[in-house]
């Protein structure tokens, strides 16, 4: 999956899959974490949001019973 690097204090790279709906999220400190039943609105509005990181807590990170996460580092 390809990833894409974005300005944030948090977050270092996104990459998403729409066939799939897999978010794979890396943070700065090196961890990578993979997101599922991720809805292509979801990445999108965390793409296009001014801040990355507070999109990826309040709408993603905060909801792990509608986007169930696994640490891949």
């Amino acid at each position: 999956m390809k990833m894409k690097n974005v300005q944030s204090s948090h977050l270092k790279a996104v990459g998403y899959d729409s066939q799939s709906q897999i978010l794979i999220v890396q943070f700065h400190g090196g961890r990578i974490y993979q997101y599922s039943n991720v809805p292509a609105f979801e990445y999108q509005g965390l793409m296009s949001a001014s801040s990355h990181g507070t999109y990826f807590d309040r709408y993603i990170k905060k909801h792990p019973e509608r986007y169930p996460y696994v640490e891949l580092t």
